[in-house]
């Protein structure tokens, strides 16, 4: 016998307690462990827009090494869909898909600005490192280089400045030394 939220019963089928949104928008959604690809696949397959940040590792093996492409954020992909019932059941019944990001498995929108920013800091030859996902800080813009036009908080390590990138529903970050920058707050 299983028990059932009353809160979000039943929980692969929102209440759809918003009025459907008509504009396309990024959610999150959470796939099985190491089926990331696969779900993107899928659902590009079904003609939802993904979108999976990739980094690129080199992995060893006793008789060789091979870069290998793996999702930065383990265990999510992001979709551009409108939230309607149709598109989030098709989302839904896609093999690997677990449930979207957000309340009662209704999904929370993601702001364009940071799917943006994750795009922008992947595509250039900047180093950077997850972090812990953090709240607190001052949001700060990078205003010329590389990086210009790039959001997020402004925290210092042992004297370095470091710029987190989040993706706030997931609540995973990511890190990168501006120490050279010059930021605006924002």
């Amino acid at each position: 016998m299983s028990v059932i939220n009353p809160i979000c019963a039943p929980l692969f089928e929102p209440q759809w307690s918003a009025a459907p949104v008509a504009e396309p928008q990024w959610y999150a959604v959470h796939t099985r462990s190491r089926h990331e690809k696969f779900v993107v696949n899928q659902l590009e397959r079904r003609g939802i827009k993904t979108f999976l940040p990739l980094i690129s590792e080199v992995h060893r093996w006793s008789d060789r090494r091979k870069v290998v492409r793996l999702p930065l954020f383990s265990c999510y992909a992001f979709v551009h869909m409108r939230l309607l019932p149709e598109f989030w059941y098709t989302v839904m019944q896609t093999n690997g898909v677990l449930r979207f990001v957000g309340a009662c498995g209704e999904g929370i929108p993601i702001p364009e600005s940071q799917i943006e920013n994750l795009r922008a800091l992947l595509s250039s030859d900047v180093p950077y490192a997850l972090c812990p996902f953090l709240q607190v800080g001052e949001r700060v813009r990078i205003r010329g280089g590389a990086l210009d036009g790039i959001e997020g908080l402004l925290i210092a390590r042992n004297g370095d400045r470091t710029l987190v990138i989040s993706v706030e529903p997931i609540q995973r970050s990511i890190a990168v030394r501006i120490d050279q920058y010059h930021v605006e707050a924002i």
